[in-house]
């Protein structure tokens, strides 16, 4: 080599070393990239994306992400479609916590049912077998439970208080019709009425319609009114059995027979009370209190 040749060389050198080497920096600083996220060589850019937004670091992660997810999906319950056999809704009911017979609900009086209010025992009974029969696990079934005897409880006060306000109305309206309460007129035309009743045989039939309480009161005015008209006709020749068993029409109505009432008073004092209401007289005149 001459030493113009040396020198030649020795320039090529100096500008291959002054002059970057575009093609293979390019390569390092991909192997980089590549280096920094491993899913940087997904095709798909959507996954890829969500792969970054997941925050997944490795393929390790990733891997233990999807068997986590296949653990969840695994011991996760599925409803069965609507025409499924019952062995698979049974299966369904199983898994979300029914327990495996009725009886197996354990369900209490709910907090708030007035405590006036009886509780049904054997309407409970029934509510297990349906809540078992819809598939309701222990909690869904207390709920409902509460709800509905709630409910009923509402229903009973509302009944009540209807029944009252029935009352009343019936008392006023029966002042305006036969005096005062507490008149002898009111009570005579009041035990007529209730004494037809019990002639008639609709007592129990009353109580069961709401119409007769079981205290005796009567909710209809008109109803009252008309069976008190009953029986004035029905009891017009009410008889007495006194001493010597002499019968007769009413001894407090009219002139008033005064042997016939000692008798009475003698022999059967709730008699001659109710018979000296009738005729519209104060018992208490004629009949001493016990």
């Amino acid at each position: 080599m001459t030493t113009a040749d040396a020198g030649s060389v020795a320039q090529q050198s100096a500008a291959s070393a002054g002059t970057p080497d575009t093609q293979n920096a390019g390569a390092d600083n991909g192997s980089a990239a590549a280096a920094a996220s491993p899913f940087a060589g997904l095709q798909d850019e959507g996954t890829r994306k969500w792969v970054e937004t997941k925050g997944y670091k490795s393929v390790e992660d990733l891997a233990k992400a999807a068997v986590n997810q296949e653990s969840i999906i695994g011991s996760s319950v599925r409803r069965p479609a609507d025409d499924a056999p019952a062995a698979e809704w049974d299966k369904f009911y199983s898994k979300i916590g029914r327990p495996e017979k009725p009886d197996a609900y354990e369900l209490k009086r709910p907090d708030g049912l007035p405590a006036d209010l009886p509780y049904d025992e054997a309407l409970a009974g029934s509510f297990k077998t349906w809540a078992h029969q819809a598939g309701l696990n222990g909690k869904q079934a207390q709920s409902l439970h509460d709800a509905f005897a709630l409910a009923q409880a509402e229903q009973a006060k509302a009944h009540v208080t209807a029944l009252t306000k029935a009352v009343e109305t019936t008392a006023d309206a029966l002042a305006k019709e036969w005096g005062p309460q507490d008149s002898e007129t009111f009570k005579a035309k009041h035990e007529l009425a209730n004494r037809a009743l019990k002639k008639l045989g609709l007592v129990e039939s009353f109580k069961k319609s709401g119409i007769i309480l079981n205290d005796g009161a009567l909710t209809d005015p008109a109803l009252a009114v008309a069976f008190s008209q009953i029986g004035e006709k029905m009891f017009a020749e009410d008889t007495i059995d006194g001493e010597g068993g002499q019968g007769g029409p009413n001894p407090f109505k009219g002139e008033k027979n005064l042997t016939q009432i000692t008798a009475l008073v003698k022999s059967d004092p709730d008699k001659a009370r109710r018979l000296a209401r009738e005729a519209g007289v104060d018992p208490d005149h004629w009949v001493p209190r016990r």
